[in-house]
């Protein structure tokens, strides 16, 4: 069984990727997850927010007795070497593209052009073999218009694109008002490849404490159809590769997305459920469903459902909702 794959113009040994998440955030974790036949490997984010957060709190220790004793700043470090989040983050993918025989890929979440530029370049020069932008951000400022939150989305990757040279994914969400058009327009900007679809962060209540609960729940199975559906209708029509995440438990969900067209398929809550060897049993588990069915390879499976090639194409538009609901009356009534 022929399972090689191309993602970002990366040649990988198969499609099944461990994604951003706390267990590939140590080398000797990137280790393990390599041992069990991870095809690739993306670091957990690198925020822009905990970095400043650091630089702040260090600023505010180092401004606490300068007025006092005149030496006071002299017992702390540079400014330009207090960047101990940082440091440690790039040290630790420095280590890991040394030693790993497979792509490990940074991950950035940032909120400004300034900072997705600066940690982007530092992700290069650590040896990312790619870098994955993870744009987390909710327009809480009702005065700021659609166009305007797409727009900050396209001059970032732009803005990174300028800046390095290694491949750069971009991992969003499904909330735009055309997501179709918002996916070329990252492309045009220069995004290598697209991930679908990033979990946003929804806060729930404890109405005891009457505090936001702050909780972060496994994504289930059913959570893949956003990324078939866009996934489907973007396959061969963008000219990036596509890369689906969230909902993969086993096998079943790694095919499905392959079908709608899928270049690689990303896990986190699978292996966190049943830890990073389960990233082997879904490799082989893929291998032996297209075994079984006589693909010679992946390939042979991808995009087979995508809108291009399915043999209704209403199946995906508005006519299909009608006929949904048709039969479900009729089952009702029956």
């Amino acid at each position: 069984m022929d399972m090689r794959t191309e993602y970002l113009g990366l040649q990988l040994a198969h499609p099944i990727i461990a994604s951003a998440s706390p267990i590939t955030g140590s080398v000797d974790d990137i280790r393990r997850l390599e041992d069990a036949g991870a095809a690739a490997i993306v670091m957990p984010s690198l925020f822009e927010e905990q970095l400043r957060q650091e630089a702040m709190a260090m600023d505010r220790l180092m401004a606490a007795g300068e007025e006092s004793f005149a030496e006071a700043t002299s017992y702390f470090p540079p400014v330009a070497d207090r960047h101990g989040g940082l440091d440690r983050y790039l040290e630790t993918l420095r280590q890991a593209s040394e030693s790993a025989d497979v792509p490990i890929i940074g991950s950035l979440n940032g909120i400004s052009a300034e900072g997705w530029v600066g940690y982007a370049t530092g992700v290069e020069s650590a040896g990312a073999s790619a870098i994955e932008l993870n744009i987390y951000y909710i327009p809480a400022d009702l005065a700021e218009s659609g166009a305007d939150v797409e727009q900050r989305y396209v001059d970032v990757v732009r803005a990174v694109k300028s800046a390095v040279s290694v491949p750069l994914a971009v991992k969003v969400g499904p909330y735009f008002s055309a997501f179709g058009h918002m996916a070329r327009e990252l492309v045009l900007a220069g995004a290598d490849g697209l991930v679908l679809f990033n979990r946003f962060y929804q806060p729930d209540y404890d109405i005891d404490k009457l505090e936001i609960a702050r909780t972060l729940e496994l994504s289930a199975n059913s959570e893949i159809r956003p990324g078939l559906l866009w996934i489907a209708l973007l396959y061969g029509r963008i000219g990036a590769s596509l890369a689906a995440t969230s909902g993969v438990e086993d096998y079943r969900e790694a095919v499905k997305y392959l079908m709608a067209g899928a270049d690689v398929v990303m896990t986190t809550s699978s292996l966190l459920r049943h830890g990073p060897g389960y990233i082997g049993q879904l490799r082989d588990d893929l291998s032996r469903w297209l075994l079984e069915r006589d693909y010679g390879r992946v390939d042979d499976v991808r995009g087979c459902m995508s809108l291009d090639r399915v043999p209704d194409a209403s199946a995906y538009e508005r006519a299909n909702y009608i006929r949904i609901l048709e039969e479900f009356e009729l089952a009702d009534t029956a």
